[in-house]
């Protein structure tokens, strides 16, 4: 076996990706109030740590009252010297105590964060210009360059890949994938659809013929009888490192078959896990487990969830196509998950109280691909990809503004009507909650020009109203056993969360440095395009004020602080969901109640 280290292990690109993990690692761990920063003047923070050591560095304070921390001014201070800091894992053993975190989950979050760096390095290496090439890439191939979630500190920590997994199967890494394909017995699966897509009609529509006659006779020579068998695709690396080990009884009876490789290459999308076909475009999305831990949860597929998948999607469908404003007006692209095949673990999903990661080993699910929703002239992007930024200081989406001819302010309005409407009237209208973050939410654009939504994810992200909502009388049961019930004040949290604090508290620095919009009026749109959809539908006047978006302050959902002070990295029954500690100021509160007296339409007095 030769031996290998990637070109972006080097000091420089380490040095540079630390340093902005270090500046990303003070701004959140203090957001969440784990840490607690102390004035010296003007811009500049100071913040003391056990043995006499310090850090002294430059932020901004933003609207939530967040922390923009400048990565070239960090300072670690120890007795009489001090030096520029870029090494977040020596800050991590310097905060320990100060942080609260035990050695167990301190030495996890140690090897999340080298595994964070070097991905990041790798990134730094390989990146693009905004201006010359990223513009021009497809949906699929721009995911390769997105730096990850861009609240969590350890976003691509990963834990299970090894370095060749992550060269092989790592969004950044930018490598086609091409999936092993497994016949299971229907003792174990369970294959459903949404009407009219029938199984024979999935399986034309994503593998040719040639490649379903030599799956076939693949089936036939084992001996089974293919009518008894339900078809799927497996991630190579779960099927090496989780069917064949944890499911060698039902390899050995025949109830799980190989049946080889499709031909069709994938790139995977940033959740990893979620693949996007790059032969075929117009082909589904596929969504497959990968028992990994990365980003609070471990990515596999909750059997129960893959079962309720598609008919989750025909009541999402079905509401959207009888509204006449969302299908007429809005005209949101809902990538619904269409088609699944859930496969129980025979022993593992009945064991009382067993780690949800053993619920989630084994199925697929394939999503409404993106291309086919799209007319002549556009293009589609993901949210997230508008926080990027290249190793010139030079940002995506002044790119993007600069293209479409649009003055900054007026370009930012037409992005906030083509996004806020439909998750504004699914919310208040029927009571209906996506998790519209920055890879769930996707941007169509006409001429660079942002002209409508597009959202995806439903089985694991959409939940609704508990109370106060008499159009969710009339939810299948099938759906409602499986989506969340939430009060209407945590509700509401899905767009103030997900959207306000998870996308647009980063992007509003980045619009008021690269396009000249400052924060206060970065909102105000915001504020004016709510204003705009709540004077459009007056009779909903109840439904404002049950998920009141304009509250002076809004619930601080953590999710840093789940990681290290709550769940660590226990195995437990259940998800883990953010931790909420204290609250924050409300942008939109204070952007109406700058212009508009106290009582007006969206307040909340």
């Amino acid at each position: 076996m030769s031996v290998t280290v990637p070109r972006s292990l080097n000091e420089h690109t380490w040095h540079l990706a630390g340093k902005e993990l270090l500046a990303k690692t003070l701004g959140e761990l203090s957001y969440e109030c784990l840490l607690s920063p102390e004035p010296v003047a003007g811009d500049t923070y100071r913040l003391d740590l056990p043995g006499g050591v310090s850090y002294r560095f430059a932020a901004r304070r933003g609207a939530f009252g967040d922390w923009r921390v400048d990565p070239d001014r960090i300072e670690r201070v120890a007795g009489e010297g001090s030096e520029a800091a870029s090494d977040p894992l020596l800050f991590l053993r310097e905060a320990h105590d100060v942080l609260g975190i035990s050695g167990n989950t301190a030495g996890h979050l140690a090897c999340e964060l080298t595994a964070t760096l070097a991905a990041d390095a790798r990134l730094r290496d390989s990146g693009v210009p905004a201006a010359s090439e990223l513009a021009e890439l497809p949906y699929a191939e721009l995911e390769g360059y997105q730096t990850g979630h861009p609240w969590l500190v350890p976003n691509k920590g990963r834990i299970g890949f090894s370095a060749g997994d992550t060269e092989r199967y790592a969004p950044e890494s930018r490598q086609p994938v091409r999936l092993p394909w497994i016949a299971v017995h229907r003792s174990l699966a369970d294959y459903r659809a949404v009407a009219g897509l029938e199984r024979e009609a999935l399986l034309a529509g994503e593998l040719d013929e040639d490649t379903r006659h030599r799956f076939t006779a693949a089936l036939a020579g084992h001996g089974v009888p293919p009518e008894e068998y339900e078809w799927l695709p497996v991630h190579p690396w779960q099927w090496d490192e989780v069917v064949l080990p944890v499911f060698a009884a039902d390899v050995a009876h025949k109830r799980i078959v190989p049946l080889g490789e499709a031909p069709d290459r994938y790139r995977p999308q940033q959740s990893i896990r979620t693949l996007s076909n790059t032969d075929h475009p117009r082909r589904h999305h596929v969504k497959v487990p990968l028992s990994i831990l990365n980003t609070l949860v471990w990515r596999g597929l909750p059997t129960e969830r893959t079962v309720a998948a598609p008919a989750v999607t025909s009541w999402v469908l079905g509401l959207a196509e009888s509204d006449p404003f969302l299908r007429d007006e809005a005209d949101a692209i809902l990538l619904g998950e269409v088609a699944s095949v859930a496969v129980r673990h025979r022993d593992l999903e009945d064991i009382p109280g067993v780690p949800y990661q053993y619920r989630e080993l084994l199925g697929a699910i394939w999503r409404r691909p993106l291309d086919e929703r799209l007319r002549a002239g556009e293009r589609a992007r993901t949210l997230a990809s508008l926080l990027y930024v290249d190793g010139n200081g030079d940002a995506f989406v002044a790119e993007l503004v600069r293209r479409s001819g649009l003055g900054a302010q007026e370009w930012l309005s037409r992005l906030f009507a083509a996004l806020l409407p439909p998750l504004l009237h699914f919310l208040y209208r029927y009571g209906v909650v996506f998790s519209p973050h920055g890879e769930n939410t996707i941007v169509v654009f006409s001429g660079e020009v942002p002209e409508r939504l597009a959202v995806k994810d439903f089985v694991d992200d959409v939940n609704v109203s508990a109370t106060g909502v008499d159009e969710l009388a009339s939810m299948p049961a099938d759906v409602d056993s499986v989506l969340l019930r939430e009060p209407p004040e945590f509700l509401r949290q899905f767009i103030q969360s997900g959207l306000f604090v998870g996308h647009f508290r980063y992007l509003a620095p980045i619009v008021e440095r690269c396009l000249g919009v400052g924060e206060d009026r970065f909102w105000e749109l915001v504020a004016d395009e709510v204003l705009a959809y709540q004077k459009r539908f007056p009779e909903l006047a109840d439904r404002f004020a049950l998920f009141d978006l304009f509250t002076p302050e809004i619930d601080r959902l953590c999710l840093n602080r789940n990681r290290l002070l709550l769940d660590g990295y226990r195995d437990r029954p259940e998800r883990p969901h953010a931790a909420v500690h204290g609250t924050v100021a409300n942008p939109l509160y204070h952007a109406v109640a700058r212009h508009r007296p106290a009582g007006g339409v969206g307040s909340s007095a």
